[in-house]
């Protein structure tokens, strides 16, 4: 499988094999790296030896002789729990290891992290993705990244593997910060999306021609691309759930207040998002924001 070229690449550490995680890993693998991954669920460590790559029993096994550690978890409280307390990677990584986080979290927790990984002699890198699950099987991610450039410089090789538009832009945070604004466009654009789709049905209209014109003009976007099957078929298998979502619009809501920044939109979007789970779709796609248009306007909900 391996060639001696391969000895020259550094060695990856992957944590969290989930809906992204697992495909990104793989396409590490394809691209000739040594990938030793570590995760919660089991059959997710079958897929990775299957794909190539090596299991490891715990944080400290995965992480302990890699150059390079890559973690993509849920939450900011899960990067916590990864990272800290003596079964975590900073207790366990070696001096001089490049820690690239591709969660999505709080900028400050990003921020705190790197602060805390220094004190270990370890870099860090915040790079949340855009893309979703279907960009991250295709390789074509956006990666937005947070840190040093020198370290940014080692990793480009790495993301290059992984996504398509990498960019560095700014201090540790900064990716983090980018990444909260993404989620914001994201959500009200599908928001209007929905609320168009169910505008046309109501209307009589035939609506796989109504989006293919629409798509093809200014109201044209990628989200629309993306999506426009998930409206047709009310097809919301997770993607991008609901739940991560919300998260999300906590997250730029609460950055947004501390500098100073209105979202009267974007406020409006994170409450429909939260109501969206507190009726129990938070298990499913954002493009499930639909339903609740749906809701609203006395139509039977689909999906």
């Amino acid at each position: 499988m391996s060639n001696p070229a391969d000895s020259a690449r550094p060695a990856i550490a992957w944590i969290g094999l989930g809906i992204m995680g697992s495909p990104m890993s793989e396409n590490l693998i394809k691209a000739g790296y040594s990938v030793t991954g570590y995760t919660l669920e089991q059959d997710k460590l079958d897929r990775l030896t299957k794909a190539g790559g090596t299991a490891a029993a715990s944080i400290a096994e995965a992480v302990k002789d890699a150059d390079v550690i890559i973690t993509m978890v849920p939450a900011s409280p899960q990067v916590e729990a990864i990272a800290y307390g003596e079964d975590g990677i900073l207790a366990n990584a070696r001096r001089g290891a490049l820690l690239i986080d591709m969660s999505s979290i709080t900028p400050q927790t990003s921020v705190d992290l790197a602060k805390a990984a220094a004190d270990q002699g370890i870099r860090v890198l915040d790079a949340p993705v855009s893309g979703g699950e279907a960009g991250a099987i295709e390789a074509v991610l956006s990666i937005m990244v947070g840190g040093e450039q020198a370290d940014f410089d080692t990793a480009k090789p790495i993301l290059e593997a992984l996504g398509k538009t990498i960019v560095l832009c700014g201090p540790h945070g900064s990716g983090q910060t980018v990444k909260a604004a993404n989620q914001l466009i994201v959500a009200v654009n599908i928001q209007a999306c929905a609320e168009a789709v169910v505008f046309l049905e109501k209307s009589g209209v035939n609506l796989a021609a109504a989006l293919d014109v629409l798509n093809g003009g200014l109201a044209g976007s990628t989200v629309l691309t993306r999506k426009k099957d998930n409206f047709l078929n009310r097809d919301f298998k997770p993607g991008f759930r609901i739940d991560l979502h919300h998260k999300d619009m906590g997250i730029v809501t609460d950055a947004a207040r501390n500098v100073g920044a209105a979202l009267p939109v974007g406020a409006v979007v994170a409450n429909l998002v939260a109501s969206l789970r507190a009726q129990g779709d938070g298990g499913l796609d954002h493009s499930a924001l639909l339903r609740g248009v749906e809701r609203l306007s006395g139509q039977k909900i689909g999906g």
